[in-house]
């Protein structure tokens, strides 16, 4: 049985005027990307120059939480060799290209919960790593109305590099974090970190978060009870589902081991700014630190 704590800071309760004027910044603003971690493995990345960073980012790998945190979309970066697939800047600067604001938000976590956290380098314009190597939206020819030129007429040695290069060692890295998280024991929690268009196809979402979760209610349901308590507008399998697919890089890498696990979606206009990143990271640490206190989040389970 695990016998730590995970950090405590105060409590923040929900409300809907947490905004800034300061905007996130973009992947190219950002600090310089840390040095592969120490001990991975580095495969052939036919896509990556050599001056280019790696295709995943290993933020607080020592942390002493059991828990990992994922994030599939943190950036709009495309290697070189891509170029832009065709599209504007403005194009680029969408939600198609990337989850906005949940990078901040996923690594502020990992500082708050003292947990490790793998996010992606790469867009999911280039390739989804929430998909399986099978869907046939793994590389998008259109997403939400846009066509990528770049993704159209792949020849399968196109796609097997797109593979090689970013979905593959981004898998990898998860697979390596969480061996090493269950031989340290106990078994670790597994969060995945997204956010979604506040307006898509027209429609409005209400939703400020949404809990997408299959059959393993563990940390889904009394997270969900935890922040309605807290007054905040809670999807259950909203604006998603994860009952129809959504959310591969879980039911990857958690649902085979019996992890308990769960993915958090945030609305995008709640954290396009570093204040709101911000509020939403105290506001999730609280409640998935009340949750992961529950010792039997760390026993291994499967459900159907």
């Amino acid at each position: 049985m695990w016998a730590g704590t995970i950090p405590r800071h105060r409590i923040l309760y929900y409300s809907p005027t947490d905004m800034s004027d300061s905007p996130i910044a973009s992947p190219s603003d950002a600090p310089p990307a840390p040095a592969e971690p120490v001990g991975a493995r580095v495969e052939a990345r036919p896509l990556l120059g050599p001056d280019e960073p790696a295709p995943f980012e290993g933020f607080n790998p020592d942390g002493a939480a059991p828990l990992l945190l994922v994030c599939d979309h943190a950036t709009r970066l495309l290697a070189r060799r891509l170029g832009t697939l065709g599209l504007s800047e403005a194009e680029l600067a969408r939600h198609i290209a990337w989850d906005i604001g949940i990078a901040e938000v996923t690594r502020g976590l990992a500082r708050r919960l003292d947990a490790p956290a793998v996010l992606s380098r790469f867009s999911r314009l280039a390739i989804d790593p929430n998909r399986a190597l099978d869907d046939p939206t793994l590389i998008p020819q259109l997403s939400d109305g846009v066509v990528i030129p770049g993704n159209r007429d792949l020849s399968p040695g196109d796609i097997q590099a797109r593979i090689e290069s970013f979905h593959r060692p981004y898998h990898e890295a998860i697979k390596r974090t969480l061996d090493a998280l269950a031989a340290r024991g106990p078994a670790p929690a597994m969060v995945s970190m997204h956010s979604f268009t506040p307006v898509i196809k027209g429609v409005e979402r209400p939703w400020h978060l949404g809990i997408l979760w299959d059959a393993d209610p563990r940390l889904a349901r009394p997270l969900m009870a935890r922040l309605r308590a807290l007054g905040v507008p809670v999807g259950d399998n909203q604006p998603y589902t994860a009952r129809d697919g959504h959310g591969y890089t879980l039911f990857e890498h958690a649902a085979p081991r019996g992890l308990a696990h769960v993915l958090i979606e945030i609305r995008q206009d709640l954290i396009d700014t570093h204040h709101g990143a911000v509020a939403w990271t105290d506001r999730l640490a609280d409640s998935l630190r009340a949750v992961l206190e529950n010792a039997g989040v760390f026993r291994g389970a499967r459900f159907s």
